[in-house]
């Protein structure tokens, strides 16, 4: 893994220590002895995490921290504040000045390297959804209004424990701050985690009869819970154990006995993460569906119909079954604009949408071409069924007006449209041109009609 990271301390010992135990595992380094000079930095270098001291003179690393997460370039890079303090009031201060993690002099390499590890892969996976999510926005399409809670709070927690005088212990710190279930049977927690409703789940690697790290492995092969962040419970001397828990992609660790004020930092931090990128992968996909969905009528696009067309084509052909294509037009749709206005022209792109969808099968596409043109996808349906379908679609447009302007007023409208059925040696590109050719007949020999391709 390799990642830039910058180190601020103002005692040149330090600086040099932590710069030889990351630069030993192959990270860049970059150095700064002040906050201000942290701050000079990041402005012009592009760093994945800052290990910031605390006691720092003119500017100390709380103070740094608070305008590192103020500034909207910067309030990304995960921040671990590094303090020889140890009082619960130094680890509230790092929290609220936007803290991500922290870490107590003397350092401790495995401790170190773990926190750096997971803070950078979570950085860059955070990095690739902002990317889609700043690409989304730059083409144009307008995310939701975001309703995400964002903070580490509230959060439902799945704890895996058997032993009561331990869970009891977490019962009681997490009462009035987070919502806390208890399973002591280490299968049925994996068959509770797997209904994908927690923010966090805690395993007790000291369970009675199972191996925790088993446990946490089965979590991580459940494709839905790739992401569920897993904290464990380990005790001092577990060191061994602990490793192979991080390697497997448990994502933090507590040792006993446990601060409460560091389970609360640390507890929070994981909460957060999660609502924060599962925001961004939601983002994501809403963009992709975006990408591919007409925004007036709801059907896919152009786009979508051409992958899902060529793909199918194949399918069809390997399988030596049925392929049939319908594409519809609105018969002067013009005239419906130029009289009634744009407005009502949607009116009706929309409600023709709504009847061409009620009107075909469950496993057909439905697709709008751009302006008044459609096409619908028709896997398994040979030239006669897809010709039966167009012609229903035809005559419910043409006999039921269309309701425009709210419903205060009605337009008649008809329509054209080809029919065309996947030939031995076609490409999607043939198959639509005949079908389109077909529409073109409908149109010369008078519309409202349905035309099949004769080819």
């Amino acid at each position: 893994m390799t990642a830039r990271i910058l180190v601020v301390d103002d005692l040149p010992v330090n600086v040099k220590l932590l710069e030889a135990r990351l630069t030993a595992e192959y990270f860049d380094v970059v150095t700064a002895n002040t906050g201000m000079a942290a701050l000079e930095i990041l402005e012009k270098t592009p760093c994945d995490l800052i290990l910031l001291d605390v006691m720092m003179p003119e500017m100390d690393g709380f103070e740094t921290c608070r305008r590192i997460k103020a500034n909207q370039k910067t309030q990304h890079i995960p921040v671990v504040i590094v303090t020889a303090l140890d009082q619960p009031a130094d680890r509230v201060n790092g929290l609220e000045a936007g803290a991500d993690d922290f870490l107590t002099k003397p350092i401790s390499d495995i401790a170190m390297l773990t926190r750096v590890r997971s803070l950078v892969r979570l950085k860059q996976l955070t990095d690739e959804l902002r990317l889609r999510t700043e690409t989304t926005q730059e083409m144009g399409i307008n995310l939701p209004a975001s309703s995400h809670d964002f903070s580490g709070e509230r959060g439902r927690i799945l704890l895996v424990d058997d032993k009561p005088t331990s869970y009891e212990r977490l019962m009681s710190a997490f009462r009035d701050k987070h919502h806390l279930e208890i399973e002591t049977n280490p299968q049925e927690g994996l068959l509770r985690a797997s209904e994908g409703v927690h923010d966090l789940i805690i395993v007790n690697l000291g369970l009675k009869d199972f191996d925790g790290l088993r446990l946490c492995s089965q979590i991580r092969s459940v494709e839905r819970l790739r992401h569920l962040p897993i904290l464990i419970i380990v005790e001092p001397d577990e060191q061994a154990r602990l490793m192979r828990g991080l390697e497997m992609g448990v994502n933090d660790y507590l040792v006993r006995p446990i601060d409460r004020n560091e389970l609360y930092a640390r507890v929070a931090t994981q909460i957060r993460r999660k609502r924060y990128t599962d925001y961004l992968r939601d983002t994501v996909q809403f963009s992709l569906e975006q990408a591919i969905t007409d925004p007036l009528t709801g059907l896919h696009n152009r786009r979508y119909m051409e992958s899902h067309l060529g793909a199918l084509v194949t399918q069809t052909a390997a399988r030596g079954k049925d392929l049939s294509l319908l594409v519809l037009d609105i018969d002067h749709f013009k005239a419906i604009n130029d009289t009634h206005g744009h407005d009502a022209g949607d009116d009706v792109l929309r409600e023709f949408a709504r009847r061409m969808k009620k009107a075909v099968r469950g496993i057909d596409l439905v697709c709008r071409m751009g302006g008044e043109e459609f096409v619908v996808v028709m896997p398994e349906a040979d030239i006669s069924i897809a010709y039966t379908v167009a012609e229903r679609i035809r005559e419910k447009v043409a006999v039921v007006p269309f309701p425009i302007h709210d419903g205060t007023e009605f337009v008649q409208a008809t329509i054209s449209i080809g029919v065309a059925m996947l030939k031995a040696g076609d490409t999607a590109e043939q198959l639509l041109k005949r079908a389109d050719s077909a529409l073109y007949a409908a149109k010369r020999n008078g519309r409202n009609r349905v035309v099949a391709d004769a080819a």
